[in-house]
């Protein structure tokens, strides 16, 4: 009887096991891509039954994010191909006399569209602009996104564009997923900007998996664990070896971090991390207290306004 019974809790653990997993592939997957025509997703309260069911065991599909070209400054929209051949488009707006040339990168789920308000301050600071829709967002090709692990690629490629044009002053600012990007490109190719601006990477993609979850109140693990090891194993990749806290290491130009206290999928604790790794003996951790994960220009306007003047001008 007894060995009855623990075979049949065996076999109940076993067929959990497989259940979870399944359930987090399927998840994992939806997560990393984008599909162009995706309904807006929905609040779970405005679900039926039938919606909340098939969310849980098979994932959301999330809509690839739209262009909407607003930015209002005289610019060219330009296509390039990275070295393992997709097309990204930018928008790219020049100024008489510029100090340097800022390359301006979006977060996960995002677009150029999403930064326009950033890109036109730091215009009328002086410089030019480039926006880049990364791999799988807005104007770019392709729907799988890798939360900045192949997303390297597409820095470089930016960042070689513009070196070719003889710009000696490039300088790099991202944010979330950008700003991870950025710190991968520098670890990986060895990119030199004359300035990099950071705000709110995450200090590695299984951290910022579980800060996903907890904003979406699940319990962080095994949920991240599970969904970090399944995502990178669908994209060809060891996830978990993504790491901007890592890749902070090689960064030696002179660095702003800047980060929201109210951020529920970054923490104080991972921000602090990279700051302290970063090898640049020129560095500035500045912290928003009225923000979250969000647009710190948007949310705190005069602040971001004046440490960005007075970083980039010094």
């Amino acid at each position: 009887m007894l060995s009855k019974w623990l075979k049949r809790v065996g076999y109940t653990f076993l067929v959990l096991f497989v259940l979870v997993n399944i359930i987090a592939a399927f998840h994992a997957y939806k997560f990393t891509h984008f599909y162009v025509d995706a309904q807006p997703v929905k609040k779970p309260q405005e679900m039926g039954l039938g919606e909340k069911t098939k969310a849980i065991f098979f994932g959301i599909s999330y809509p690839k994010s739209k262009v909407v070209d607003s930015l209002n400054i005289p610019h060219e929209t330009i296509q390039l191909k990275t070295a393992d051949s997709i097309r990204l488009e930018s928008w790219y707006a020049q100024k008489d006399s510029a100090k340097g040339t800022v390359l301006m990168f979006h977060g996960h789920g995002s677009s150029k569209s999403g930064i326009i308000a950033e890109a036109r301050e730091l215009y009328s600071m002086g410089y030019n602009v480039m926006l880049t829709d990364f791999r799988a967002h807005g104007n770019s090709e392709g729907t799988a996104t890798s939360i900045g692990i192949y997303e390297s690629k597409d820095v470089k490629a930016v960042y070689d564009h513009i070196a070719q044009k003889g710009e000696k002053n490039i300088i790099i600012w991202g944010i979330s997923m950008g700003a991870a990007t950025a710190l991968k490109a520098v670890d990986e190719f060895g990119i030199k900007p004359s300035k990099m601006i950071i705000e709110m990477p995450f200090g590695s993609l299984h951290l910022a998996v579980q800060g996903r979850m907890k904003t979406m109140g699940l319990p962080a693990e095994p949920l991240s664990t599970l969904l970090t090891f399944w995502g990178g194993l669908e994209l060809g990749t060891w996830a978990f070896a993504h790491q901007p806290s890592e890749y902070a290491k090689k960064l030696n130009c002179p660095v702003l971090l800047q980060w929201g206290a109210g951020d529920q999928r970054v923490t104080e604790d991972e921000t602090n991390e990279l700051f302290k790794n970063l090898a640049s003996r020129d560095k500035v951790m500045i912290k928003y207290l009225q923000s979250g994960h969000e647009s710190l220009f948007k949310k705190e306007k005069a602040k971001w306004v004046s440490v960005m003047s007075f970083f980039l001008n010094k």
